[in-house]
């Protein structure tokens, strides 16, 4: 199996060449199998005319919508209740991180686990608003002192 991330940004002579390694045996045994995830210019994509014998090919297609904040408020709880620990973090910081997550998933855990990161470097019991700050507001830029003449 053969998974590509960011797949729209190929060009054609590549995805040509998967349609060709994924039908060796002439399409009566499947050697490899391909995953393509993509934005939507992938789909676009395809509809070229160098590419609809691998567009027609595509056996599944699933289409994701950005998430809502209460399904990323969801995917968060789950996660730290199946972790173990369902008051990591606080409830102000969960919907901190739902609020910047702009509806993706990958955006929200990326950020939940470099929290848990910094957090676990500090020793810290619950992950909170002040943390996230710390890492992602914005940086604090030391004053310029004025020099005497």
């Amino acid at each position: 199996m053969l998974l590509i991330d960011e797949a729209q940004e190929m060009n054609a002579p590549v995805l040509c060449e998967l349609r060709l390694l994924s039908s060796a045996r002439f399409d009566f045994q499947s050697l490899l199998s391909v995953i393509l995830a993509d934005d939507a210019r992938l789909t676009e994509k395809l509809r070229r005319e160098e590419l609809v014998p691998l567009g027609s090919r595509i056996r599944a297609r699933l289409h994701t919508e950005s998430a809502s904040r209460e399904e990323l408020l969801g995917c968060l709880e789950h996660l730290m209740a199946e972790a173990g620990n369902a008051g990591l973090m606080t409830a102000g910081l969960c919907q901190t991180l739902c609020d910047h997550a702009m509806g993706n998933y990958r955006v929200l855990t990326h950020m939940a686990a470099e929290l848990l990161t910094a957090a676990a470097h500090r020793q810290l019991d619950q992950l909170d608003e002040k943390l996230f700050l710390e890492l992602y507001g914005p940086s604090q830029q030391p004053a310029r002192r004025k020099t005497a003449r």
